[in-house]
């Protein structure tokens, strides 16, 4: 019995260390600690700059704009993460709240009133139509293995990635 309970107790720390480790991704920003800003260019299907250097602990301010002619999503998480956010991603096209080149925000306030994953409004993420401009501030406090990524269906696949080193 004893073995057993040690067991369990085992394999939840060793889970919760897991998932502690792949979910330190930083955190909001306050405008009054931006140390820099970085001017982003989403185009279609790729970032400008796709390299981002930065040192732990800064607070960056991103000025995002979406030069493309579809919609993009400017998001800092890990690999994990990006890969679980895709399918809610996913639903917001099957639902027709996100098309190719725009978003219905009067559908997308109505279907998050039943499902929340529908309002996309996550702090450490952007959705912008063409032409459309956006700001996020981060602070990259505890952050390791960052990527920003574009989860809107097939994006990510055709590889709107960017690296991230943190020194």
């Amino acid at each position: 019995m004893n073995i057993i309970k040690i067991i369990i107790v085992f394999f939840a720390l060793s889970s919760f260390a897991y998932a502690d480790k792949n979910m330190k991704i930083g955190s909001v920003g306050d405008a009054k600690d931006v140390t820099r800003i970085i001017k982003v260019v989403m185009y279609d299907n790729r970032y400008e700059p796709n390299l981002f250097k930065i040192k732990a602990g800064e607070t960056i301010k991103f000025e995002i704009e979406n030069a493309g002619d579809l919609v993009h999503e400017f998001n800092i998480a890990n690999k994990m993460m990006h890969l679980k956010h895709q399918p809610e991603m996913e639903k917001m096209v099957e639902n027709e709240i996100l098309l190719a080149d725009s978003i219905d925000k009067k559908k997308m306030e109505q279907m998050s009133k039943k499902d929340k994953t529908m309002a996309h409004s996550h702090n450490n993420s952007i959705l912008l139509e063409p032409k459309q401009k956006g700001n996020i501030i981060w602070k990259f406090d505890n952050a390791v293995n960052i990527e920003i990524a574009c989860n809107v269906p097939g994006h990510y696949q055709a590889g709107m990635i960017a690296k991230v080193n943190i020194n």
